[in-house]
């Protein structure tokens, strides 16, 4: 199997040295190299362009939340971000988000749950974990500004919602609805890899980055 590569970004070692350890037992993960600021994530995402970069948010120097800000803004690097955190607060949910981040995940996760969200954000999808989108949308619906942050398009997916098909809208409503590919695969009766077909195409045609961003197009438009 082709490898992920992936690099560590924390200004803990302890830390980098864990996580080194869980993902190094995997076949198809490599981990490329380690960082301990923003700024040095910068430099060795250029250097050594991984596939997958597990940014701590905390870091002296630069802190991770704007170290992906410009990864994601630059056209050098093509690495996917995870945010891995030991807070579970609002602001760096929201502000990860908004950076551009794949993914969200708390360093209290299990093992099973890193190696799981590498591979998923290696593979091209965003990793959503249901509360997360839920806390997404609940933000959302409240008026708050966090989400609103993002660079979501605003004229484009009201031409294009119509081009959208019965099936992608069904499974854009059910992506509202915080339900994984897996899930909506055993609600709609299709494979899971035509879910995910769905879900790009429909990213593609509303102009999104990835799921939070259809989900805020979704509620902004009422097209679900």
């Amino acid at each position: 199997m082709p490898e992920l590569r992936v690099l560590l970004v924390d200004d803990h070692a302890m830390m980098r040295a864990g996580f080194r350890t869980i993902l190094s037992l995997e076949d198809d993960i490599d981990v490329v190299g380690e960082a301990s600021t923003g700024t040095e994530a910068i430099e060795a995402a250029r250097a050594l362009h991984p596939d997958v970069i597990c940014m701590d948010v905390q870091m002296p120097d630069m802190d991770g939340l704007e170290a992906t800000r410009r990864l994601v803004a630059d056209p050098e690097v093509a690495s996917a971000v995870l945010i891995v955190t030991t807070f579970d607060r609002d602001d760096y949910l929201f502000a990860a988000l908004a950076a551009g981040a794949s993914g969200f995940l708390l360093k209290n996760a299990g093992p099973e749950e890193l190696v799981a969200a590498v591979r998923v954000i290696g593979a091209g999808d965003a990793l959503l974990a249901p509360e997360v989108t839920r806390r997404v949308i609940e933000r959302f619906s409240e008026g708050s500004g966090e989400v609103a942050a993002s660079p979501v398009p605003t004229t484009r997916p009201l031409v294009l919602a119509e081009s959208l098909t019965d099936r992608e809208t069904e499974v854009l409503r059910l992506v509202a609805e915080a339900l994984s590919n897996a899930e909506i695969a055993a609600q709609l009766f299709i494979g899971e890899a035509t879910v995910k077909t769905h879900v790009s195409n429909v990213l593609q045609k509303l102009g999104a980055r990835d799921r939070v961003q259809a989900v805020v197009l979704a509620h902004r438009h009422g097209l679900t």
